[in-house]
């Protein structure tokens, strides 16, 4: 009936047609507005993923492909794509009068949101009874089928042998053995795209960084990241790892929520080049972000200097070096002793205000991520 009609102008026909999707706001709503052959289509501008501005996405041929994390409405419809048609978006009906864009604000269809169950890493974060536990992570990039001697490798092995000995369980992650994708740079879109778990990780179930963020988040009391020494900086491996750890600190600057508590964190640094306080700088920093704590003298490291780059004669020294296992050896018990004493107190902060983003922090609330992968 004509009397249940409600209708709101939401832009010049100029600007809907003159763009195939732009982002309109009207009566403090935002909406998408489409154009494709003569037609206009209006939904609603938020995704049901964690509410990513579809207006600012692109067409894919009749769909709206969201530009956070590419989940895709009909333009007209709201219905998601083939094989998700449970997920919708409010839709608008549309006419144009003088000139002008107007949607029947009374006509629209609902938001439906289907069921998807959380990923796995989602789960609550709380440590299982046991001994402690201490992963190491390897960072050496090398060809897994002509394999060769690696300075950082050996020195983490000792490391671990020794914390077996302490009693510790153990898991050793080679970065080089897993397949992951590259940070994709959803933070640069926004804060809130870049989500907990990982938004490749809940997009694509191959992507196996979700080995690494098992084992920091809820696996270790306290983790050991060797990486050899790489013109002056760690591995390219060791950079890769860190980028999809953002997601990790993220968490602060979006939820004020802490994902690493009462753990501890060491390092182990070999190279044929020195710059070995630069590197553990850079470590350092970076892992103090994410939440780790790290006990007196977090790191051991061994470097010939610039002018021995005799290499052959390097891998001797460390694979024969007494005082590098001895090291090694030091440094995981620092960190499972500083590890038990975290747990036991259960000191570190669920939540920090002013967190992780140098005491600004960040205005907006998004809704939590409702799952699924997309293709």
């Amino acid at each position: 009936m004509a009397g249940d009609e409600n209708w709101l102008d939401i832009c010049s026909l100029e600007e809907a047609s003159n763009r195939p999707l732009r982002r309109v706001k009207a009566a403090n709503t935002e909406f998408a507005v489409s154009f494709k052959k003569g037609k206009i289509g209006v939904v609603s501008n938020a995704c049901n993923h964690v509410g990513g501005p579809l207006g600012d996405g692109r067409l894919d041929g009749e769909y709206i492909v969201c530009p956070w994390h590419n989940w895709k409405f009909h333009r007209c419809t709201g219905i998601g794509e083939p094989g998700f048609e449970q997920d919708c978006v409010p839709a608008y009906p549309v006419k144009v009068e003088n000139g002008r864009v107007l949607i029947d604000l009374n006509a629209v269809t609902k938001r439906k949101k289907a069921p998807h169950a959380p990923h796995p890493l989602a789960r609550r974060i709380e440590r299982a009874p046991g001994p402690l536990r201490l992963a190491g992570i390897a960072t050496t990039v090398m060809d897994a089928s002509n394999p060769r001697f690696s300075g950082s490798d050996h020195v983490l092995a000792e490391a671990l042998k020794a914390a077996e000995k302490l009693g510790a369980e153990t898991r050793l992650i080679r970065l080089n053995e897993l397949k992951f994708r590259a940070c994709e740079g959803y933070y640069s879109k926004s804060a809130h795209a870049c989500t907990w778990p990982c938004s490749i990780t809940q997009m694509d179930e191959n992507d196996q960084m979700d080995r690494i963020y098992e084992a920091m988040v809820h696996w270790a009391d306290a983790i050991l990241v060797a990486s050899p020494i790489r013109w002056g900086a760690a591995s390219s491996l060791y950079f890769k790892m860190a980028e999809r750890l953002n997601c990790v600190q993220n968490q602060i600057t979006i939820s004020n929520r802490v994902l690493i508590r009462n753990k501890v964190a060491g390092f182990i640094i070999v190279g044929g080049q020195d710059n070995i306080q630069a590197v553990a700088g850079q470590m350092l920093g970076f892992f103090a972000e994410l939440g780790f704590i790290f006990p007196q003298f977090p790191f051991i490291a061994h470097s010939r200097g610039w002018s021995h780059e005799d290499m052959e004669r390097n891998v001797e020294i460390v694979r024969h070096s007494k005082e590098l296992a001895e090291g090694a050896a030091m440094l995981a018990k620092r960190c499972l002793e500083l590890a038990e004493d975290l747990i036991a107190r259960d000191a570190a902060p669920a939540s920090i205000q002013r967190g992780g983003r140098k005491a600004h922090p960040l205005r907006g609330e998004r809704p939590e991520p409702q799952l699924r992968p997309t293709r």
